[in-house]
């Protein structure tokens, strides 16, 4: 039988297993931070499903996760409350909720004005705007 040895010494062992045990525990708040979930809530008179997953999909898209810093403990959310004309002009997004961390925040804001424009509303919808509400959550 052949001794398989890694030819480190203790000390070089020990600066090894240091730094790796130094890197998993930097990584560990961004672990712990859980990851993102968006939800779309629609004004309940668009009952259009089809509608309503595009619009979703395109927002779902353009989310970009900030720096771990800026992302929320687990159970905080962002809250982008926005109104959509009938040809699929953004008319207004606005944060009415802050997850308490300023880059999580404008990042779902970002998400939802970037999707923009968004598909017309199907033929049978007869309103000239509707308002949906994007959930941006942290979740284990």
């Amino acid at each position: 039988m052949r001794k398989v040895s890694s030819g480190l010494g203790y000390r070089d062992g020990m600066k090894r297993l240091f730094a790796i045990l130094l890197a998993a525990f930097m990584a560990g708040p961004a672990l712990a931070a859980g990851r993102p979930s968006l939800n779309a809530y629609f004004q309940s008179n668009l009952t259009d499903t089809a509608y309503q997953k595009k619009t979703f999909d395109r927002v779902a898209k353009a989310w970009k996760t900030p720096t771990a810093p800026q992302i929320p403990e687990v159970g905080k959310k962002t809250v982008v409350q926005a109104v959509i004309a009938k040809d699929g002009r953004l008319v207004s997004a606005i944060v009415s909720m802050s997850s308490g961390k300023k880059g999580w925040d404008t990042a779902a804001l970002a998400a939802v004005r970037s999707a923009a424009p968004f598909d017309p509303f199907p033929g049978s919808f007869g309103a000239s705007t509707i308002e949906v509400h994007f959930h941006v959550s942290v979740v284990p």
